[in-house]
């Protein structure tokens, strides 16, 4: 049996620095995540500590990642959330049993979706475009 087969802590602690290395290397996604980030092996920790509470329901993580994506809303943009779903898929396409990956993924979208509304959408805006 292959350790990823299903998602624990120890595959979350493989994946998730697997995926950020994409993610950093990215020319679309990369410059923003590298400029965003000051230590990313804390911050690894965390968005270990992230997943394992969302998949797992451990309650480690302790933040708010709505703020935290708030804090750099000038810069971010709908398009980077595909690109961020695009890699994402693939690495747990990759790196993990393909129900799992496919409850990451599933997990992943909804996220990404709460997120884009957070920033995005404005009730002073019918048609939930953003604005110029």
């Amino acid at each position: 049996m292959n350790p990823h087969d299903h998602i624990d802590e120890a595959a979350l602690e493989h994946l998730i620095p697997a995926f950020y290395a994409r993610v950093r290397a990215d020319p679309e996604i990369g410059p923003l995540f590298n400029e965003a980030v000051e230590d990313w092996p804390a911050h690894l920790e965390k968005l270990v500590a992230f997943w394992s509470s969302v998949m797992l329901t451990t309650g480690r993580y302790k933040g708010s990642p709505v703020a935290e994506h708030l804090k750099h809303k000038a810069r971010i943009t709908p398009a980077m959330f595909d690109r961020w779903l695009a890699l994402w898929t693939a690495t747990t396409d990759e790196l993990m049993a393909p129900d799992a990956a496919a409850a990451l993924q599933a997990k992943a979208a909804r996220i990404a979706e709460s997120l884009q509304l957070a920033l995005f959408f404005r009730l002073d805006d019918p048609t939930g475009r953003r604005a110029a």
